[in-house]
């Protein structure tokens, strides 16, 4: 599926408008129903919502991304039918979770890059929870220098680690993300000069999804 600007748009559009109208200073009247968790559609949805449930009441949730992430994360990757997906920061495999979501229905892969080995063995511990380890290759590690390593093309990327290594992450993953591929950042008030980079190249075009914890959302043109 192609993903112009214009579609990224409307997609955009779409999930801030279901978050209902907003009250002065930002925050949103509740119509009743902007904060209901997705509902399971497949035997396979419910167990990925039942890990995140049992990952969250655990408190294994070390800098994951709040559900509004998450689900926009999911509904990229499944509109672009993702096959292969990247992250940068696995963390305890809440994102990667939600990007499960979208790969089971796509049949693609992620690989995820993490540095902590405890918070590694944690998403281990989830994506076999979630029933989704298959879909996942977790590469413990110095990010920096194991995505060196990567030569497929990459449909979509997540990168949500060190803020400082942004600019690196970018500069090494965005020669490998396929014409019409989705870059993802994560607390990108956080990351001005990957900012500056994604909003001052023609090859790129760059909005902000403010809702979840700010993630700037990147599509390499065609």
């Amino acid at each position: 599926m192609k993903l112009t600007p214009v579609c990224l748009t409307l997609i955009l559009t779409a999930a801030m408008s279901a978050q209902g109208p907003r009250r002065a200073g930002g925050n949103r009247v509740s119509p009743g129903n902007e904060t209901a968790p997705p509902i399971a559609k497949s035997a396979v949805e419910k167990k990925v919502f039942e890990a995140l449930e049992a990952a969250i009441k655990a408190g294994e949730l070390y800098a994951n991304v709040p559900a509004a992430d998450g689900r926009l994360i999911r509904i990229f990757t499944e509109s672009i039918n993702a096959q292969n997906a990247v992250e940068i920061g696995t963390s305890t495999g809440i994102s990667g979770l939600w990007f499960c979501l979208a790969l089971e229905k796509t049949g693609g892969k992620l690989t995820t890059f993490e540095l902590d080995k405890t918070r590694a063995a944690q998403a281990r511990k989830h994506f076999a929870q979630g029933g989704v380890e298959s879909r996942v290759t977790i590469v413990e590690g110095d990010a920096h220098a194991n995505i060196a390593k990567l030569r497929d093309p990459i449909d979509i990327v997540f990168i949500d680690a060190e803020k400082d290594g942004y600019v690196d992450y970018l500069n090494k993953l965005l020669p490998l993300v396929r014409l019409g591929g989705i870059l993802l950042a994560h607390n990108v008030e956080m990351v001005p000069d990957y900012m500056k980079a994604v909003t001052s190249s023609p090859d790129l075009d760059t909005v902000v999804y403010t809702t979840g914890g700010g993630m700037a959302i990147t599509i390499k043109k065609r």
